[in-house]
């Protein structure tokens, strides 16, 4: 599927900023899965940002602002061809070896009950597993916009029973992590086929199964990710894996304004 892909985030702020510096992880590494035909990556001046990677292996763009403004932005445009790959992602290629995916964060902390709910999925192979479990996370937690935010524990998502993507993924990220298999936070894109642009951004979970390596697992879904994902970054949690975070001075409060297309050509 060849997606085209425009993506606008402005933050506007009460007061002139006296400096800020913006970690963006927005553009995609390809796999088997994943061909990168072009992108391009630009703050408010329209200049290319500085590019790295992270000990994820994300590939990362610095954003500085140095002189006084209300509001910065960054613009993202690029073009992917995807392959269906039923979820399979393979090997890692970062520095990281899949046990380092069993550590637990404050956002995915066990808790006596995602322990029941890792513990309740029935026996067998780490796969069926794993699919039972995606379907499991979704059963118990709705799809629920507006009661959960960026900083909302995988067991306050449970105990809520609703929530919204990066909660799904949290959720089966903690369980996974609780059964003995190394499991890891995805964010990315997402064509629906819609006009809205609701779910454009979104998050799930990646696992580590021996003889495949990395396989997705979309809660939110109920699938494996397929030709209509573009994976953007992986971590440990959403924190490790946010599109932009980031610092500023000499203002007060911001507001956030994002647009995201995803269309398909």
């Amino acid at each position: 599927m060849h997606l085209h892909i425009r993506h606008r985030t402005v933050y506007r702020y009460q007061g002139p900023i006296s400096h800020a510096t913006q970690i963006v992880r927005m553009t995609p590494r390809p796999f088997a899965g994943l061909r990168v035909i072009n992108w391009r990556l630009k703050g408010e001046t329209r200049r290319p940002l500085l590019a790295t990677t992270d000990g994820f292996d994300n590939i990362l763009h610095v954003h500085n602002v140095q002189e006084p403004k209300g509001w910065t932005a960054i613009f993202v445009e690029g073009e992917v061809e995807t392959t269906d790959t039923h979820g399979v992602v393979g090997p890692s290629h970062g520095t990281l070896p899949p046990p380092f995916f069993l550590r637990t964060t404050a956002q995915t902390s066990p808790t006596p009950a995602l322990a029941a709910l890792a513990r309740g999925i029935p026996e067998g192979s780490p796969l069926d597993r794993l699919h039972e479990l995606m379907s499991q996370v979704r059963d118990r937690i709705d799809y629920r916009i507006g009661i959960t935010d960026v900083a909302t524990t995988a067991a306050r998502a449970l105990e809520l029973g609703g929530g919204v993507c990066q909660d799904h993924a949290h959720v089966f990220i903690a369980c996974a992590r609780i059964i003995g298999i190394p499991a890891r936070y995805v964010s990315g894109y997402l064509f629906t086929g819609r006009d809205d642009d609701e779910d454009a951004s979104h998050a799930w979970a990646e696992a580590w199964i021996e003889g495949l390596g990395w396989v997705g697992f979309d809660p939110s879904n109920r699938v494996c990710p397929g030709e209509c994902y573009v994976r953007t970054a992986t971590g440990l949690d959403y924190w490790s894996a946010a599109p932009v975070r980031g610092i500023w001075g000499g203002a007060g409060r911001e507001s956030l304004e994002v647009k995201v297309r995803v269309e398909a050509e």
